[in-house]
């Protein structure tokens, strides 16, 4: 079933690369998808991340772990430790906490900006107005910063806020995009995403 799903994905034309969105999934049910070859895996959680994963990225330093959930700062120590990639940078004060940890760690995790796309109270993210003052303070910052992210709003069209995505990364000429999860993976493939994140396509429902 994994691996069906994974070429279903990988059959599309001008295919973003596939993050395997693995939160509160044991690394039992994800095996067969490490032992297939896939590199690309999402948590949410901090924590989770480093009891699932510390032993295994020693065994396969080609696994990359991709942050898509929120960030606190007071786990930035932990994140930039265990994750490759952060997906949700969405504050000075995380920013300026992530930068003052990678310096200590002399590691330089790669960063997307998270944008509030659908301008949702309840949702983190970088107001869309904000977007290029605090793209020049994270970059100067040292935050390694390649692209933008988003999730848009539930029960709405996708396409129109990954248009936007779209148009907001050309204007600060960034070349990656996260967006796309398992629902509308097609729209963000049509509007140039370049990473996918995808459950319930791969792994099947969460209890």
């Amino acid at each position: 079933m994994i691996k069906s799903k994974l070429l279903d994905l990988n059959n599309k034309e001008n295919i973003p690369k596939i993050i395997a969105v693995s939160k509160t999934f044991k690394i039992d049910h994800i095996q067969p998808l490490i032992e297939y070859g896939h590199l690309d895996y999402g948590e949410n959680k901090v924590q989770e991340a480093l009891e699932k994963w510390k032993d295994i990225k020693i065994q396969n330093n080609r696994i990359k772990l991709h942050l898509i959930g929120k960030l606190q700062t007071n786990k930035v120590k932990f994140a930039v430790k265990i994750f490759d990639y952060i997906h949700s940078l969405d504050s000075k004060k995380l920013a300026k906490k992530i930068s003052e940890e990678q310096e200590k760690q002399k590691k330089k995790p790669k960063i997307f900006i998270q944008i509030n796309v659908g301008d949702e109270d309840q949702k983190s993210g970088i107001a869309k107005a904000d977007l290029i003052e605090f793209y020049n303070f994270s970059k100067n910052l040292g935050l390694d910063i390649i692209g933008l992210m988003c999730i848009p709003p539930f029960n709405q069209d996708s396409s129109k806020f990954f248009s936007k995505m779209s148009i907001f990364n050309n204007q600060i000429n960034l070349k990656e995009l996260s967006m796309g999860m398992s629902s509308d993976y097609i729209n963000a493939i049509e509007h140039k995403s370049t990473y996918l994140r995808i459950g319930s396509n791969i792994f099947g429902k969460r209890a």
